[in-house]
């Protein structure tokens, strides 16, 4: 989320109006260079090489000689800054410069190395994508705008590259051992907060957030240290150093000491930045400190035009699949990647609603191995953002916080709009946590969706006048949960250490408690509350459209608790919905982190679409 100031300000500015336009643009599924606008308010996906990625033409009328390259951190960072890389390039595409964002193999909506035939090297994707920046834009010379473990690759990859100009370091990774050292203990924080136990966790180095970096570029990593190198990567530099962190400040000295022009100024609101997905803030300081340093190694001209006619968004083959990304919806507001197979047709289609904020390929990258895997059986998908999360820009006048809001649901009404002109419906909606809620609700509002994969949905309605913000920041865990972790023996250590506190711990525990006892009482009167006669009437409603609704909870889930109150904790509540079936995945997370979890939730959105039906038993 932005912060109500300066980035807010920002974002609205660059919100789509949609008020004048209907429908959806089938010219948009796919892109030629010569027949995109280049007014700078509209970015168009782009693929090449078994990579993917974003590209923000520039404002024809202020065009700048300098196209931006965008080289990304990795994994939780890289989740958490989507959408800051994209205000970023959408200002300065008003400003007249272009940019290209790109995903590195085995990352994102990149093809796997397998799919790819070739190993991972993360140094040749980002000349790659430097090279096909430079045809784009027709631009000579490109600056560089890295983030932490980019900037290791970019000055490794581009120091010698003809036409790199300036580049900045945010937040830079310098040494590459002590960054895997640290994102080991970034990522054991990240499953302690999923309460994954030390069997489920990833123990691969430069593994995080459900994430493994390809075989080979850990090892690299590892072996590179930006402290000895002995060339200027660039004439200029601009470097913004995380506050606390000497290291950021000490390469800005050795920077300079090996010939480099540098300038040195904080990174405010890193940690504010990274710390979740769902509650990342952008700092409108740092926006436009980097567009103005961007502008100021620059200059008005027009860039030679390149003469060449380039499909932007060309459908690329991998093992048993095709992947286009797509932009679709008015006006091409939103962005995401269609999947189907590469042999035959599809027997029907999926909708993957994110999680969250999460960009489209979803935690763990589980989105792109659900639609890859629905692929190779026949089945087609759609994962996509919606508007203001992560590529997807802001539509005018909506809400800043989109979660849970009725908006929404025309963002689904768009993706369901684009399935239409692939294949035919009725379509199936999954989703996890709030993608659940909003498969759920989607299939209230549109009759296109015939069955839908709920998983770990928090609620099924959400209460008038209850605050979003205050709801994701507040939410406590499970009484399931706090019950399950105090008999790990991990739990203990940490209190006796000191690592837990303990009279916050202890008034979540009281809570979650009082939640359990007064849900019991208030279960006599479930049915007459505003709540109740909504979320009853969802189900009735299903259940009279016969749509299936396919729900499945991690055992101990908080939203397992909001089940249970309207249907009782062993489900036989759901015996007057025979369209309706429920599944407990033992053992598991609320992000479906661990490879058993997935696969249950793959399987079962694979049998339904390959039924092509909602399942035996719905009325």
């Amino acid at each position: 989320m932005v912060e109500p100031d300066t980035g807010a300000m920002m974002a609205r500015s660059m919100a789509i109006d949609i008020s004048e336009r209907t429908g959806s643009d089938p010219s948009l599924d796919a892109l030629s260079l010569s027949g995109i606008g280049l007014d700078g308010a509209i970015a168009h996906p782009v693929s090449f090489d078994g990579l993917a990625g974003i590209f923000h033409p520039a404002r024809r009328d202020v065009r700048q000689a300098h196209a931006v390259l965008f080289v990304s951190p990795w994994g939780m960072e890289e989740l958490c800054s989507r959408k800051f890389q994209r205000v970023l390039a959408e200002r300065l595409a008003a400003r007249g410069v272009a940019s290209l964002r790109f995903d590195y193999l085995g990352a994102g909506d990149a093809f796997d190395p397998e799919d790819a035939g070739r190993v991972a090297d993360w140094l040749s994707d980002t000349r790659a994508a430097f090279a096909y920046l430079k045809r784009l834009s027709g631009c000579a010379e490109v600056m560089v705008v890295a983030q932490g473990l980019g900037c290791l690759i970019a000055a490794q990859a581009l120091t010698d590259a003809v036409g790199a100009g300036s580049m900045a370091f945010l937040a830079p990774v310098v040494s590459g051992r002590a960054y895997l050292r640290e994102l080991a203990m970034w990522s054991s924080m990240i499953d302690d907060g999923l309460g994954l136990r030390p069997g489920q966790r990833l123990a691969e180095a430069g593994a995080i957030a459900g994430m493994t970096m390809p075989e080979g570029v850990a090892d690299a990593v590892k072996k590179t240290n930006l402290a000895n190198l002995a060339a200027a990567p660039a004439h200029t530099i601009l470097v913004l150093s995380r506050p606390g962190r000497v290291t950021d400040a000490d390469f800005a000295k050795h920077l300079a000491a090996i010939g480099c022009e540098v300038e040195e100024a904080a990174f405010s609101g890193y940690d504010d930045l990274v710390s979740s997905p769902t509650l990342s803030k952008i700092s409108g300081d740092v926006v436009n400190r980097l567009v103005d340093w961007v502008l100021s190694q620059t200059h008005a001209e027009s860039p030679a035009n390149t003469g060449e006619d380039i499909i932007l968004n060309a459908p690329q083959r991998g093992r048993g699949f095709i992947e286009q990304s797509v932009q679709f919806g008015d006006g091409g507001r939103l962005f995401g990647v269609f999947c189907r197979p590469h042999d035959r047709e599809a027997v029907s289609s999926v909708l993957l609603l994110g999680a969250a904020y999460d960009r489209h390929a979803g935690w763990g990258r589980l989105s792109v191995q659900m639609a890859r895997t629905l692929a190779r059986e026949g089945v087609a998908s759609l994962r996509f953002d919606a508007a203001n999360i992560a590529d997807s820009p802001p539509v005018k006048n909506a809400p800043d916080q989109v979660l849970y809001d009725a908006a929404q649901n025309d963002d689904v009404a768009a993706a369901l709009d684009f399935l239409g002109t692939r294949g035919k419906g009725p379509f199936i909606a999954a989703g996890r946590c709030s993608g659940a809620y909003l498969a759920f609700n989607g299939a209230l509002a549109d009759d296109r969706i015939g069955a839908v994969i709920a998983v770990n949905p928090v609620v099924f309605h959400w209460r008038k006048g209850l605050s979003v913000d205050e709801a994701l920041h507040k939410r406590p865990r499970s009484f399931g949960e706090y019950s399950q972790r105090f008999r790990q023996g991990a739990t203990f250590k940490r209190l006796i250490s000191g690592d837990v506190d303990v009279a916050s711990a202890g008034l979540n525990i009281l809570k979650a408690t009082m939640k359990r006892l007064s849900t019991k009482t208030a279960r006599l009167f479930r049915r007459g509350s505003e709540e109740g006669r909504a979320v009853f009437g969802a189900f009735d409603r299903l259940k009279a459209k016969n749509t299936a609704v396919h729900l499945l909870y991690s055992d101990n889930d908080d939203g397992l608790e909001h089940f249970q109150y309207y249907f009782d904790a062993d489900g036989d509540g759901l015996a007057a919905y025979r369209n309706v079936s429920l599944t407990i995945i033992p053992d598991a997370d609320h992000n479906l982190s661990t490879p058993e979890a997935k696969t249950i939730y793959i399987e079962t959105v694979k049998r339904l679409a390959l039924e092509r039906k909602p399942p035996a038993g719905a009325q």
